[in-house]
């Protein structure tokens, strides 16, 4: 069923997502996280925040995310959010987000507003991700970090949040399979911690 935000007007969306998100989390938007870590990542986890960028484009809203540069330590090559570990100097996940994004791809912080938090998600890798949800009014310009980012792109937030194109997929390493949440996009596999996290706000949308 579609989300009743893609019904309502423009200028009623912001409102709406802004009070989806103060309603107490849905059990169906928790544990998501499939508890296993690689090998050297176990024990407490680092905390962590992303940015969920809903970008206010006049054709709809989009979803701004990044490809990993290929080079990086932890998920080379992967489509994610921009974000990071949370920092001495951040004074809370919002601020980390916030700090992250306009390190990763040049986004002005004047130009995002925050709606809200969603279920935090833990990585194979040791983060405690804390997704933050940011209203982006264009228009804004986009300074990829060379180091860290290979590419920045939009996705129409419609098709992220239709639950028949959120699917189940598995890997296997070794003799054991792990699962995970996928959202292909054309030539684009969004996949692991970033589809997860696109499933928990569309949960938390839908309130249960």
């Amino acid at each position: 069923m579609p989300l009743p935000l893609f019904a309502l007007p423009r200028h009623d969306q912001r409102a709406w997502i802004e009070d989806q998100l103060r309603r107490p989390v849905p059990l169906t938007a928790l544990g998501l996280s499939d508890g296993f870590r690689l090998p050297g990542r176990e024990g407490r986890a680092t905390p962590a925040a992303v940015l969920v960028p809903l970008v206010n484009r006049e054709d709809g809203l989009t979803v701004l995310l990044t490809q990993r540069s290929a080079n990086l330590p932890d998920h080379p090559g992967q489509i994610s959010f921009p974000g990071g570990r949370v920092e001495p100097d951040d004074a809370d996940v919002g601020a980390a987000a916030l700090r992250e994004a306009h390190e990763e791809v040049g986004l002005p912080g004047s130009r995002v507003s925050l709606l809200g938090e969603l279920a935090s998600y833990d990585t194979v890798t040791g983060y405690r991700v804390t997704p933050v949800v940011g209203w982006v009014e264009p228009p804004f310009a986009i300074e990829p970090d060379p180091v860290e980012v290979a590419d920045v792109f939009e996705v129409p937030l419609a098709f992220l949040l239709d639950p028949e194109h959120q699917e189940r997929h598995f890997r296997m390493q070794g003799l054991v399979r792990r699962d995970f949440w996928a959202i292909p996009w054309g030539e684009r596999y969004i996949w692991g911690a970033t589809a997860a996290m696109l499933v928990i706000l569309d949960r938390t949308l839908r309130g249960g």
